[in-house]
């Protein structure tokens, strides 16, 4: 149960404030169009990253802009909108780094 200290704290975020995660995506996601569909819901949210097939199978996306942008595109990802089957994202965070300009699929 949250307290009302962490209430506060999660009511008082600036949604605006720059923010990155990197984002394990596992499940059906290669082959599939996932990259693509990911880097058009990025583009629409302005986020600048990446999202790249790794070798056991997984997506790696990374992706900065503002926290309220990064949250929706976590929930595009899994949502059922998403192409194949998405069965965990392992999200980390960490503050912008403003080295990314684009996004891009590897």
């Amino acid at each position: 149960m949250a307290s009302a200290s962490q209430n506060h704290q999660e009511q008082t975020l600036d949604t605006e404030q720059p923010i990155r995660v990197t984002a394990v995506v596992q499940g059906t996601v290669q082959g599939v169009g996932f990259r693509y569909w990911t880097w058009k819901q990025a583009e629409k949210l302005g986020l600048s990253g990446s999202a790249v097939n790794e070798s056991d199978g997984s997506v790696r996306v990374v992706a900065e802009g503002p926290r309220w942008a990064v949250r929706d595109l976590l929930r595009s990802i899994q949502g059922s909108d998403a192409p194949g089957a998405v069965f965990t994202v392992d999200a980390h965070y960490e503050d912008a780094r403003g080295d990314l300009n684009t996004f891009t699929t590897g």
